[in-house]
């Protein structure tokens, strides 16, 4: 009995050994820390309007420093992101908003949606690229603006010019030939539309557009299909935005990336803290990468204009040699502020003509 007693007492113990090993201590690979609490993975949700081709190349570096951080990425149209972060207003799902337009960050931060974060390194950003706040509610990372993607091939069938100026593009001989984004699904849509509203007043701007309508054949939901639309020969001429008129042009579609002449709307990408009850440390490391030299690095490959002033900044391929003369004053308060009003009027009068949503 005692033998079988002792083997018992051994077997307990061993048994007990082996549980501890697999349930206490520190957390395993699958089971990481966050924060105070034991036991939980380290995640982030991401919600991004930046290009597909875009998102992994940037995150790299991110990855390298933080590979034990899993990015949950969301992305879509800003015309989307901005509606689904709206809805979610209540219990919002995304822990860090990303590459998304500044003129949609300062709607939900007036719907008091952003939590105040400066991050590491804020210092070096250009004043009006970021929020004047303290701390601030959100924070630039480069600039896009509208350009005219024409396929000369297809103008040349047609013997018609490359038009050159957004007074051109009203002409009666471009009737039927060109694409635009719709502005309530995408952010470029919009930025060309605000931006015409300030650059010519309300009144003219409806005016011009009553006109441009004319020549339209197609709205889509997204702001690179234009110009992927018009690389492909759909359609002759695309209003899009620079960066994937010159990515199209690269890959040997016959284009012209065509910067209007009168100057072009424009808009930033920004990143942003979603205000939550629980503000995870992780969100705050990701928001300090992504303001860091080798993120800029990574966006300066795509724009000519990014929000650290003179950082071994380049201008890519394509762009005009001084792209910030290019760009309009733009008022970002105002385009903000104006957004829902031009959205239900541009709705109104033209949105029979957009693509179906899928």
């Amino acid at each position: 009995m005692k033998r079988w007693s002792k083997l018992l007492l051994v077997m307990t113990l061993l048994l007990l050994a082996i549980l501890t090993g697999c349930g206490g201590g520190k957390a395993t690979t699958g089971e990481k820390t966050q924060g105070n609490g034991e036991g939980k993975a380290k995640e982030l949700t991401i919600y991004t309007a930046l290009e597909d081709d875009q998102i992994q190349t940037y995150l790299e570096s991110f990855k390298k420093k933080y590979p034990d951080i899993k990015l949950n990425i969301v992305r879509d149209s800003t015309g989307v992101i901005t509606a689904k972060l709206l809805a979610e207003k209540e219990n919002p799902q995304a822990d860090v908003v990303w590459g998304t337009a500044a003129t949609s960050l300062l709607v939900l931060d007036q719907n008091q949606m952003l939590e105040g974060y400066s991050p590491k390194g804020i210092e070096r950003i250009v004043p009006q690229f970021k929020d004047k706040a303290e701390p601030a509610h959100w924070v630039g990372i480069d600039a896009w603006e509208t350009a005219i993607i024409v396929n000369t091939k297809e103008l040349e069938k047609r013997k018609l010019p490359i038009p050159q100026t957004y007074a051109d593009l009203i002409k009666p001989e471009y009737k039927g030939l060109i694409v635009m984004p719709n502005p309530s699904s995408s952010g470029t849509g919009f930025l060309t539309v605000s931006g015409l509203h300030q650059l010519l007043g309300e009144q003219k701007a409806w005016e011009y557009m009553d006109k441009l309508h004319e020549n339209i054949a197609l709205y889509t939901h997204s702001g690179s299909k234009p110009a992927k639309m018009a690389a492909q020969g759909e359609y002759p001429i695309g209003i899009s935005f620079g960066y994937r008129g010159i990515t199209e042009k690269k890959k040997g579609a016959p284009v012209e990336v065509v910067f209007p002449k009168e100057g072009s709307g424009w808009d930033l990408e920004a990143n942003a803290l979603v205000k939550k009850k629980e503000i995870k440390p992780e969100a705050k490391l990701f928001l300090d990468w992504a303001i860091s030299g080798e993120a800029m690095k990574e966006y300066n490959k795509n724009f000519a204009i990014v929000s650290v002033k003179n950082e071994g900044q380049g201008i890519p391929e394509g762009y005009t040699q001084d792209p910030l003369k290019q760009l309009i004053p733009y008022d970002f308060n105002k385009a903000a502020t104006e957004r829902d009003k031009i959205l239900a009027e541009w709705d109104k009068r033209y949105s029979a003509k957009s693509e179906p949503k899928k």
